[in-house]
């Protein structure tokens, strides 16, 4: 550790990975008076002046705040010292959403900031972001959480909370929230609120989680791919129809479609060993490797 900081950093990757979140944990750390090896003590008079919210942190709306007359009232503002903080630390969410004129006005700022500003640049999109930002910042990529490990997490907050929550309803969950922590928990917090509005006694259940969602049902998905094997197309129709009638989100439908037959494909050309590359619970197996048997890998190609 040199215990060097930067004037500025990237912090890069998908939604709900916790980039915002890291930050502002950055933010105390580097503020801290009595930093741990874990981290900010919490307790110090700039932690709690970070947690009351203290100016000396300011978390501005990049989507939002996108202009050039944004961009100078930050400029006019970082020249102010920190009122109790060390460093007065600029978070910019969504960073990518800057317009051209405001990267312009915020290049300088960046480059020459002065000895008590720092500046944490979080995005979805870092394509987005111009190469004279990016050369100035010190970049750490936030990569998607595992699903075993997202399940792990979920049926730890579930215990935590009093909710039984079964297990192939958490990896569900961790399936469709797509590696985002937050997307889980949002999730997650949605099925217990349907458990409680339908009584369910025995907690959050995979068919919950569907429901609550608005994802397709695993009969609907694997009789839609049944019907157009067969070449049944009133038989599908059917099951869109159905589909639509309880409101279903049809884009949804086609996503989920797309990754059922990306599961029948992976099965097909790599087998068992497709294993942890497939997007399914582990009750699905069987299902999956006969319908895989029954398509044909150029009608599978074609669909996809």
């Amino acid at each position: 550790m040199t215990k060097q900081i930067a004037h500025a950093y990237l912090f890069f990757g998908s939604r709900g990975t916790g980039k915002t979140t890291c930050a502002k944990i950055f933010a105390k750390a580097v503020n801290c008076s009595s930093p741990t090896k874990n981290g900010p003590c919490l307790e110090c008079e700039s932690c709690r002046a970070i947690d009351a919210g203290t100016p000396d942190v300011l978390e501005i709306d990049a989507a939002s705040n996108n202009g050039v007359a944004e961009v100078a009232a930050l400029r006019d503002s970082i020249n102010y010292l920190p009122i109790i903080c060390k460093y007065k630390v600029y978070i910019l969410d969504e960073v990518h959403m800057f317009s051209s004129g405001a990267w312009n006005a915020l290049l300088k700022t960046i480059e020459e900031p002065p000895p008590h500003a720092l500046f944490i640049l979080a995005t979805t999109e870092t394509h987005k972001v111009p190469l004279t930002i990016l050369s100035r910042c010190q970049r750490f990529d936030f990569h998607r959480i595992d699903g075993g490990e997202c399940a792990d997490r979920l049926l730890s907050v579930a215990e935590k909370e009093g909710i039984n929550l079964d297990r192939e309803a958490a990896l569900l969950i961790a399936r469709l929230s797509d590696g985002g922590m937050r997307d889980a928990l949002s999730m997650l917090d949605t099925a217990i609120s349907a458990t409680a509005d339908i009584q369910v006694g025995g907690g959050v259940t995979a068919d919950i989680v569907r429901e609550s969602s608005g994802v397709v049902g695993r009969q609907h998905l694997f009789g839609i791919a049944e019907g157009i094997l067969r070449g049944d197309i009133i038989a599908v129709l059917r099951i869109i129809n159905e589909l639509h009638n309880k409101s279903k989100d049809l884009l949804r439908l086609f996503e989920e479609l797309l990754l059922h037959f990306r599961n029948i494909m992976m099965l097909q050309t790599a087998g068992g060993a497709a294993a942890d590359l497939l997007t399914l619970l582990p009750g699905d197996m069987p299902d999956y490797t006969a319908q895989a048997q029954a398509f044909k890998l150029p009608q599978v190609l074609l669909i996809l």
